[in-house]
């Protein structure tokens, strides 16, 4: 009889259970997109040659603009504030090479001073994340393409020990959702995050050696974020941070992680995923993207 019970009780669930019913899709445009993330310039390494050789080449790509998935320079967080202001510059000369519009996502590594080995004090004008703002505009955003609702998040949540740790914030959570609901209904939305929102990354990455006091790897308060998706038409978020190619789908989502420019922070490959970006085709309320290599070649070989 227990068996009889079990039986009744999963025919009663809901049809939709892993994939929620969503409103109509509104027709879109058909149209391509460059997801760039992870450059982490700087004059070492060859890292700005590398920046350089991966923008002349998208730019050669059939795209209508370029979308940075963060961590636009390595180190913003731990270095001086005239250290910090030239790889900002380097960032920007080398990005003019794309030749395309560019919407960027703030990554942790565009934060300045918030590490405890950086010279910035809390008081400068440009600490933390104002210097991104100075240099990129707003952490969090959306605009319109072809039919198509792009929201770019801000998922770097800088704590009150010098440190980051992954988190939409409840200021930005009351803006998404006001965002969303404005929307006209059924329209296909787009999302980019650096940090990511779903990821198997704890799965097959080994552990650290020391667990770190707050998580980084993920946004911490993620399902705040996937409950909302659930109710209108993601075709996917587009995601950077862990330097790896993957893609998690959850309730009909692609959670798809866009490798590096960098790779390894140009040591070579990060778990396999050598230095790239990706192209995205936008057609028919699907997204298919494709990873490109650009064939840099690091002085100081480290692949994981």
């Amino acid at each position: 009889m227990a068996g009889l019970v079990t039986a009744t009780t999963f025919s009663q669930r809901p049809a939709f259970a892993l994939a929620p019913q969503r409103p109509p899709l509104k027709p879109h445009e058909p149209f391509n997109f460059l997801f760039i993330t992870d450059t982490h310039i700087e004059p070492e390494l060859n890292a700005a040659v590398g920046c350089h050789d991966c923008f002349v080449q998208a730019s050669k790509e059939k795209a209508d603009f370029a979308l940075h998935g963060g961590d636009h320079v390595y180190d913003s967080m731990k270095v001086s504030r005239a250290r910090s202001l030239a790889l900002r510059d380097l960032y920007t000369e080398t990005a003019q090479t794309l030749h395309l519009p560019v919407y960027n996502t703030i990554g942790n590594h565009d934060c300045m001073g918030i590490y405890n080995e950086s010279d910035v004090l809390a008081s400068d004008p440009l600490y933390g994340k104002k210097f991104y703002q100075d240099r990129f505009g707003p952490t969090y955003y959306s605009f319109d393409h072809k039919g198509v609702h792009f929201i770019v998040l801000d998922s770097i949540g800088i704590t009150d020990d010098h440190s980051y740790e992954g988190r939409i914030n409840e200021a930005q959570l009351n803006w998404l959702r006001q965002d969303l609901e404005h929307m006209p209904v059924g329209t296909p939305v787009i999302v980019s995050v650096h940090i990511p929102l779903v990821t198997a990354m704890e799965d097959y990455d080994a552990p650290p050696k020391q667990a770190p006091k707050h998580m980084g790897i993920r946004v911490i308060n993620a399902w705040e974020v996937v409950d909302l998706f659930d109710q209108y038409n993601v075709l996917a978020v587009f995601q950077g941070h862990t330097h790896v190619l993957e893609t998690v789908q959850w309730h009909g989502v692609p959670y798809i992680t866009g490798g590096a420019v960098s790779g390894n922070w140009w040591h070579g490959t990060r778990l396999g995923t050598p230095e790239g970006y990706m192209v995205v085709q936008v057609e028919n309320g699907r997204v298919t993207p494709s990873y490109r290599t650009y064939g840099f070649q690091t002085i100081s070989p480290h692949n994981t």
